[in-house]
């Protein structure tokens, strides 16, 4: 078997998968291989303009009058960003906006409000000191770094939590339970008792990884491991406080109030709740990606219908279809045969690009559709570079197979050189669009970047074996069908030995004139004609 017969296998087996997840209605991947499951579905993932979404518009929630910093806003858009790419959401578009806003466009989400939960909350996780008694699940607290916000306290009246002795006492101090005066007369004087304030033993930000789990009865919680900083202060309290409650506040709201059964020293540790599998996972992303530095508020929540409807999608495959079959004609009519293997492999190209948009995944929108076409059209401008060469070197008389080679191996470098470049360009529009949170622009660089590293390993591989297939097998040897317009290749001349007549040069006068018109040490010029040999040039 010859070398490319090895390289057609290969091809046909990478075509033959890629066709399977390329196509519209893939049944997936589902398969259990020693214990070894596979679940795999092949689907699409649009973006915002081709299948909606939810837009929220967040704002800084701070009392009237506090100056917010532009690098507090960059830095709670950068943890929007990590908690929303930690859900899973393609091509979602966080930015700001005037006023300390940031807005968040997620395509495609099923859930808008656990969404919201997730990346809207601030993410201040807290172990308080609850003394002996616990503290309600659900209460809102006020600790040594602060109390709720503005829009928590409001929206909803605090449950009462229940103290540690420490704090009943300090407010047993501080002033005494209301009481009204017996007096006649006079007005009642009511004393507010002051709110209790838990001390912070760790935060949120001493923790190293946070991560879901499941309890012996198979309910969802958080398993996490501190710094070493983290690790001696929780290891300290836990020490010299066995017995007591240690509560665990998110965003100044209790999730669970756990009793220290033991000292905890090892850095590590559980935080459980009664809380479902999906609130356990936008929990532990939270705590992994860190709080927000402002704590922020939604102002706005509205559904986004696609930009573009299905007719309007339906067009412009449509549209893109008859552009390929006008590109196709046009590779057919100019270079014949290698113009149809040429099209056979940019059929191949299609679907291996579509498979890898599938199983990375890479989220589909008009940009990135753009950048997809874009690099179809590189792929067939590298074949134009290769069969142009190919017939130059038919021209100065080689051989077809020598011809195949050559074109091949002298247009590498030129392909090489554009699709680097193109690739050097992909990657500052990637960098621009993540650093400046304009995703749309990431898609597109992404999607060529795929499309032109993959066309030009479609180009010189599979082009190339199917043309030296097809001049192996014999079927088809005329080189008109390998070119357009090819003359034949000039007859060689043989060397002038004495003896044989000299061809007269352009402006010579007779057959000895030398190359340039100018006459010879042994030529005369006569109106007569022929030369007799003599050197006066007199009539006798």
């Amino acid at each position: 078997m010859s070398r490319y017969a090895k390289w057609l296998i290969a091809i046909l087996v990478v075509a033959a998968v890629a066709i399977f997840v390329a196509i519209p209605n893939s049944p997936g991947l589902h398969l259990n291989l020693l214990g070894l499951r596979i679940n795999e579905d092949f689907t699409i993932h649009e973006g915002l303009d081709l299948q909606g979404g939810m837009q929220v518009l967040l704002q800084a929630d701070v009392a009237p009058g506090t100056n917010v910093t532009a690098d507090q806003m960059a830095a709670a858009q950068q943890v929007i960003a990590r908690r929303v790419n930690a859900l899973g959401v393609a091509e979602p578009l966080i930015q700001q906006a005037e006023g300390n806003r940031i807005i968040v466009e997620l395509p495609g989400i099923k859930d808008p409000e656990q969404a919201i939960r997730t990346f809207g909350g601030t993410g201040l996780l807290e172990f308080i000191d609850a003394g002996s008694v616990p503290l309600a699940e659900g209460a809102l607290v006020t600790t040594s770094l602060g109390g709720p916000s503005e829009s928590e306290a409001g929206a909803q009246a605090s449950p009462t939590a229940q103290a540690s002795p420490a704090a009943q006492a300090t407010a047993a101090a501080g002033a005494a339970t209301p009481t009204a005066q017996g007096t006649p007369g006079a007005t009642p004087t009511v004393t507010a008792t002051p709110i209790p304030v838990y001390k912070t033993i760790i935060q949120g930000k001493d923790l190293t990884s946070a991560d879901v789990a499941f309890d012996e009865l198979n309910r969802p919680e958080i398993s996490f491991n501190l710094t070493g900083d983290g690790a001696k202060a929780f290891g300290d309290y836990s020490t010299n406080n066995v017995g007591k409650y240690l509560a665990i506040v998110l965003d100044k709201r209790v999730i669970s109030s756990p009793q220290i059964q033991n000292p905890i020293t090892e850095g590590k540790g559980r935080i459980t709740g009664r809380f479902t599998l999906d609130e356990a996972k936008a929990l532990a992303i939270q705590l992994k990606y860190g709080a927000l530095p402002i704590p922020l508020k939604v102002i706005q929540n509205r559904t986004v219908g696609p930009t573009l409807g299905q007719d309007s999608v339906q067009k412009s495959l449509i549209a893109g279809a008859i552009g390929l079959a006008i590109v196709a004609g046009f590779m057919l009519i100019l270079y014949r045969l290698p113009g149809f293997l040429a099209v056979l492999a940019l059929i191949i190209y299609a679907a291996v690009v579509f498979a890898l948009f599938k199983l990375i995944p890479v989220t589909l929108t008009v940009p990135g559709i753009a950048g997809f076409i874009l690099s179809i059209g590189m792929a067939v401008d590298a074949n134009i570079l290769i069969f142009e060469r190919m017939k130059e070197e038919l021209r100065s008389g080689r051989s077809l197979r020598a011809s195949i080679d050559a074109g091949f191996s002298r247009a590498w470098t030129s392909i090489r050189d554009s699709n680097v470049s193109t690739l050097i360009t992909c990657a500052i529009l990637f960098w621009f669009g993540m650093s400046f949170g304009a995703s749309v622009i990431q898609g597109f660089a992404l999607t060529l970047a795929i499309g032109v590293v993959v066309s030009m390993v479609t180009a010189i591989s599979v082009s190339r074996t199917f043309l030296h297939l097809v001049v192996d097998s014999g079927l088809v040897r005329n080189v008109h069908w390998y070119g357009y317009g090819i003359p034949e290749p000039p007859e060689p001349t043989q060397p002038w030995r004495p003896g044989m007549p000299r061809a007269a040069s352009r402006g010579s006068v007779d057959g000895d004139q030398a190359v340039g018109g100018r006459p010879s040490a042994r030529q005369s010029v006569r109106s007569g004609g022929a030369d007799d040999g003599s050197t006066g040039g007199e009539d006798r």
